[in-house]
């Protein structure tokens, strides 16, 4: 995936300007994405007006350390699950500056994947103030693949629901 794609910065842009106009700044809460929706959003020249930081927690203990995920919830549903990614969503901007937040946890593959929790299966959080959503996508492809389709969608996800809140 490159950040430099046309399609990302565009989304990035249209980001940036909803942000701005509402006075607001973004955090990132990855796990699958290993850093790459805060790597696209700081791509674009400016962004550090609209972009407050990214959490980048790919281990249980840095869900629970850094975005305050509890580690019984985690135990519970597992680190791929609708309650992990909300807490993910809500535990960046309650562990941050920012009043909005996009959030990934999934399994990008090839290994990894069980039954229950397939290669390509992400939730994603999204939280804007104390709101929160959420959303299960099963991507397919490679990982390379799977990892652009989670940028992709986290980015469309959150420009929708700065729109309507």
């Amino acid at each position: 995936m490159r950040t430099d794609d046309p399609e990302i910065l565009q989304l990035c842009t249209d980001l940036a300007q909803a942000l701005k106009t509402q006075g607001a700044m973004m955090a990132t809460a990855e796990s699958c994405t290993g850093g790459l929706i805060a790597a696209c959003c700081t791509g674009l020249s400016g962004s550090s007006d609209w972009f407050e930081r990214g959490f980048v927690t790919y281990s249980n203990a840095a869900k629970t350390e850094q975005l305050g995920v509890p580690a019984a919830l985690i135990e519970a549903h597992g680190a791929v699950s609708e309650p992990v990614a909300r807490a993910m969503a809500l535990g960046a901007v309650a562990h941050s500056r920012a009043q909005v937040s996009v959030a990934v946890t999934g399994v990008a593959g090839p290994t990894g994947g069980s039954a229950d929790k397939p290669v390509g299966l992400v939730w994603f959080g999204w939280a804007v103030g104390e709101q929160a959503w959420t959303e299960c996508q099963r991507f397919d492809g490679d990982r390379d693949a799977v990892r652009a389709a989670t940028v992709m969608h986290a980015l469309q996800g959150l420009l929708q629901r700065l729109a309507t809140a």
